[in-house]
């Protein structure tokens, strides 16, 4: 999949010395990807909106 495009971005609340954190790019077409901070070169996960959603809600929920 081609994330050239992607607009990566780290939450307000990363506040790791090291700057190792998880990125988000939601601006791509009907998917959300996420990648580690200290690999950009590296696998991307990669959600559909539906599915993005759902997994940030049961995070927020407190499911583990």
């Amino acid at each position: 999949m081609d994330l050239s495009r992607a607009d990566w971005f780290t939450s307000s609340y990363t506040g790791d010395a090291n700057n190792t954190c998880v990125e988000v790019a939601t601006n791509l077409p009907a998917i959300v990807a996420v990648r580690d901070s200290t690999d950009p070169n590296g696998p991307a996960l990669i959600f559909s909106c539906a599915a993005w959603k759902t997994f940030t809600n049961e995070i927020k929920n407190g499911a583990q």
